[in-house]
């Protein structure tokens, strides 16, 4: 099951440093199958409040997520962005082929 690297950076310091993360990102993801699925466009809002951009990172499966963001290629280029940048980031399972939102009601009714 794919899984993906979520950021929301609500605000950027665009120089040097940003230069040079974005020219250093590419080589961290390949050994590890990722490959950006949204980057560098403007969301069109449709509810609520979303300054910023959103960035999304696809993995084969949650412990190459991992076990990129956690790499010593990535760590090194990490302060980059992270003393640049406003912004939250997230792993996240991708759901299974065939799932519905019911599937998650039935376990949150199973689960209480």
């Amino acid at each position: 099951m794919n899984a993906y690297a979520v950021a929301h950076l609500r605000s950027v310091d665009f120089g040097a440093e940003i230069i040079e993360y974005l020219q250093k990102i590419d080589a961290t993801l390949a050994p590890y199958g990722g490959r950006f699925l949204v980057h560098g466009v403007d969301p069109e809002v449709k509810e609520g409040p979303f300054p910023g951009h959103l960035i999304v990172i696809e993995f084969p499966d949650l412990g190459q997520a991992r076990a990129w963001y956690d790499s010593p290629a990535y760590q090194e280029i990490l302060p980059l962005r992270t003393e640049n940048s406003d912004g939250s980031a997230v792993l996240v399972d991708g759901a299974p082929s065939g799932y519905r939102a019911t599937d998650y009601l039935a376990k949150v009714i199973g689960s209480s």
